[in-house]
């Protein structure tokens, strides 16, 4: 299927687009704080490479979290906009998912760096989701540790992790869950795990 599909979440910005045979990929590791300005000028780029007009995409795929509050807020408007004027269905990904397809571990924690000893959280069995998306302290993710296998795009100090791709897991993710393209935009609600700073401190 022919698709673009954006992560927003974290620091790095991450673009894919499939032509139907080819999957391009753009991954800068550093574009916090840029991405409303290179996302579509690159997904542009991807495009003309892949040979593919944006009219042609079957669907667009959004991870809506968690991570960057701002970055999650990018990436769902953008993707929003584009399938809303170019009336096309969107499928919804997790970050949690894009770390979690990476491993055929029986019982997997994906697992993100919240700092200050807070992490974002969601369980795993196979493909399944058995623990929902959640924000933990570190007493927590040593419990959960017992019973999960932790795994991470980062090391977590102190925690034994499975380190992944999460481009890799990504598309992996999309390749997994074709039958949730949906034309439902309310699909891609941010996914936020805590309220941010700002709201904490109201």
């Amino acid at each position: 299927m022919k698709y673009v599909a954006i992560d927003t979440c974290g620091t790095s910005l991450v673009i894919l687009v499939s032509n139907g045979e080819n999957i391009y990929k753009y991954n800068s590791e550093s574009s916090l704080g840029k991405h409303s300005s290179v996302l579509l000028p690159k997904i542009e780029e991807l495009l003309e490479e892949a040979k593919m007009q944006i009219s042609e995409v079957d669907f667009f795929a959004c991870v809506v979290g968690a991570g960057s509050f701002t970055g999650i807020r990018i990436g769902v408007a953008t993707i929003i906009a584009l399938a809303f004027s170019l009336h096309k269905p969107v499928l919804r990904i997790t970050s949690f998912d894009c770390l979690a397809y990476n491993v055929s571990d029986k019982k997997a924690l994906a697992v993100i760096d919240a700092k200050h000893d807070g992490y974002y959280v969601c369980g795993y069995e196979g493909e399944k989701v058995i623990l929902s998306e959640q924000y933990v302290d570190r007493e927590t993710l040593t419990k959960l540790s017992n019973e999960y296998n932790l795994v991470s795009q980062t090391e977590l100090s102190g925690f034994n992790v499975t380190i992944v791709d999460k481009v890799a897991g990504f598309e992996r993710a999309i390749s997994k869950k074709f039958s949730e393209i949906t034309t439902d935009l309310n699909v891609l609600t941010p996914l936020y795990c805590r309220k941010s700073q700002a709201e904490e401190g109201r």
